[in-house]
């Protein structure tokens, strides 16, 4: 069941399903609100809740419309692409042989079969991408468990609209948004201590921010660093 509350100048979508606590979340671009909440809610509790939330809703919806995107990339010669915080141009390469990227000083060398379209171009390029965070997260990853004594049960390596990472505290899991390997790898960092301190503290309470700035004391600058860099193009589906 899917209807609508109007709170001011903000109107939220509101799901009811077979859940059992409230997921409040903003959503970019434009700081589209949904709130999902457990069936048994009333329209009036959910109000009531969204009410309270209201100076949150406000401070994301700021955020996500000041944000820098990125225009959608057609993955051809010139074009701007990011890997670790450094920006490359691109030089898509026409030759037979399996396809690959190579990192110059300035430049990225997309090397691709003849005729190669412009989506199979971008899957490419996404798997590169995704390997190379799979490669740099995994010692972090290893580095982190000693120091906060946690396990981390797997890892998993996602294209993530809403999200740069989460965590399953149940099962040990964590999940990274392959666009981190767009960002310096200090931001990879951040995000991987914070998705592995919910295995100490599954909500974002005061003993969370506790711990963070026990263990990261930057976490806040990376966090900001990371918000304010441009992100990419999406078409959203809400």
């Amino acid at each position: 069941m899917a209807t609508q509350i109007i709170l001011g100048d903000i109107v939220a979508d509101i799901v009811l399903k077979d859940i059992k606590n409230v997921h409040l979340s903003v959503y970019p671009p434009n700081g589209h609100v949904r709130i999902s909440a457990p069936e048994r809610m009333t329209i009036d509790n959910i109000r009531a809740y969204a009410v309270t939330k209201l100076d949150w809703i406000k401070r994301q919806q700021t955020k996500l419309r000041s944000q820098e995107r990125i225009s959608p990339r057609e993955y051809i010669d010139g074009e701007s692409h990011y890997v670790w915080g450094k920006r490359y141009l691109l030089k898509v390469i026409e030759a037979d042989g399996v396809p690959r990227l190579r990192v110059r000083a300035r430049h990225l060398d997309l090397y691709v079969r003849p005729g190669t379209s412009k989506d199979k171009r971008e899957e490419i390029m996404e798997e590169w991408l995704r390997a190379n965070l799979k490669k740099a997260a995994l010692p972090l990853i290893q580095a982190w468990e000693s120091r906060l004594g946690v396990s981390v049960t797997r890892f998993y390596v996602h294209r993530m609209k809403t999200k740069w990472g989460s965590c399953s505290p149940g099962a040990g899991n964590i999940r990274l948004n392959s666009e981190l390997a767009k960002k310096p790898i200090e931001c990879l960092e951040y995000i991987v201590v914070h998705e592995m301190m919910h295995l100490l503290e599954p909500s974002h309470n005061a003993r969370f921010v506790v711990l963070m700035n026990e263990h990261m004391p930057k976490w806040k600058f990376y966090r900001d660093e990371l918000n304010r860099l441009p992100v990419r193009h999406e078409t959203w589906i809400y």
